[in-house]
């Protein structure tokens, strides 16, 4: 009895040695991976925590960290955080950033990741922003374009039969809307993309932002007819009273309640729209046009960071997202438009006229350059066209000065 109960004991403590040594193994195999998102609106976390516990389910010695964070503060975070090497191992940026991380060797390069197939995954204009020197540092996770919204009954109240086709359009129809009691042409003035409210003008005017040679060209005769157009429209009180004060959710709110008649934004407000003002009677129509069509198309773009110690997990879970399944609950949910051709074919993209408006406008869409400075070169342009719409400056010398500051920036 003894030697078996001393058998017995050194038998339960072995095994329980053995459990112990394959608990040790399994926690060695686990990795984390943490992931930097950026707030598009209120779904974006549960969509990301729900994606990393499914993805965690087919592979359970992976575990994925979410963190979520403002799109104002990202790009602040994210150079403080690699500074201090605390960085996430991926991270969504607005792939205008890109060349920076690319120049500042922060940001690895995928193309050893993907095979053929992967890459045809994707819808070849938003892979090709993600796209440097011949190598793939981002892939597309978000994607849109602008059009015009414009609110119907507020247009036949008006006596506005159909949507501005020009901005020669814009300035008659917003003055009938005026007269009828309302705002007629919604002008963004303050935060982010103050600067793209008005390129969409200097590009159908036939200006662009930076020129071939690298330097600032919106100092151009198209700049300056597309500024003072926007600021003829500011004098005669055809916007909303004081537009330096609205940044492009102000604006979509405003429109939202029917306090404007004309804004131009992108294809998340159709989802905004269909929860918050289920009634609103609108359509949407091209960004007007004065020499050439134009609009704005955004790609934002998923990133692995160079020091990241689980490389191989992380792009296990990037392939993952960039399955049909999380693509299409991801870009219906947040309102964009495919970046996938799996996406592309669902019957919801398909059917959808609204957004196949904004589909229609890519061909003669502009993206954002991919030049080192960008950040620096939007906020001198914005920082002018503030200074104009205020009636502190001319729009021939506020550009001006906007393009010397640029050309700084941009090492030019």
């Amino acid at each position: 009895m003894t030697i078996g109960r001393k058998a017995f004991l050194r038998g339960a403590t072995l095994a329980l040695a053995l459990c112990g040594a394959t608990a040790l193994v399994s926690a060695a195999r686990a990795e984390t991976v943490r992931v930097t998102g950026a707030y598009y609106s209120d779904k974006t976390g549960p969509y990301l925590e729900k994606m990393a516990a499914e993805f965690h389910k087919l592979n359970p010695t992976i575990d994925i960290k979410i963190e979520v964070v403002n799109w104002d503060n990202l790009l602040q975070k994210l150079q403080t955080d690699i500074s201090g090497g605390t960085n996430a191992d991926i991270s969504i940026i607005g792939t205008r950033w890109l060349l920076d991380f690319v120049k500042d060797d922060q940001a690895e390069a995928l193309d050893g990741y993907m095979d053929a197939a992967f890459k045809d995954r994707f819808i070849g204009a938003f892979l090709a922003p993600g796209q440097i020197g011949g190598k793939t540092y981002g892939l597309p996770i978000a994607a849109s374009a602008r059009a015009l919204y414009y609110n119907k009954d507020l247009f036949a109240k008006a006596g506005i039969a159909a949507p501005p086709a020009t901005w020669d359009d814009v300035a008659a129809d917003a003055a009938k809307l005026k007269a009828s009691g309302v705002a007629g042409f919604g002008l963004q003035g303050k935060a982010i993309e103050t600067d793209v409210y008005w390129y969409y003008a200097l590009w159908t005017y036939g200006g662009d932002v930076v020129g071939a040679d690298g330097k600032a060209a919106f100092a151009s005769d198209a700049g300056v007819k597309a500024l003072t157009m926007y600021k003829s429209l500011i004098d005669k009180g055809l916007t909303e009273d004081g537009v330096t004060n609205y940044t492009r959710e102000d604006l979509q709110n405003l429109f939202k309640q029917g306090r404007v008649g004309m804004v131009i934004t992108a294809p998340f407000l159709i989802n905004q729209i269909a929860t918050e003002a289920p009634k609103l009677n609108y359509g949407i129509a091209p960004v007007p046009k004065e020499a050439q069509s134009a609009t704005y198309a955004v790609t934002d773009s998923v990133v692995l960071f160079k020091n990241s110690k689980v490389k191989a997990a992380a792009w296990k879970f990037l392939d993952f997202l960039f399955t049909p399944g999380p693509r299409i609950e991801f870009t219906k949910g947040e309102g964009f438009l495919p970046t996938t051709k799996g996406e592309a074919t669902d019957s919801y993209f398909v059917s959808n006229e609204r957004l196949q408006t904004f589909v229609n406008l890519l061909p003669s869409a502009h993206f954002a350059p991919t030049v080192t400075g960008w950040e620096d070169t939007a906020k001198a342009v914005s920082d002018a066209v503030q200074s104009v719409y205020v009636g502190k400056a001319e729009p021939a010398a506020a550009l001006k000065a906007a393009a010397a500051k640029a050309d700084e920036a941009l090492g030019k």
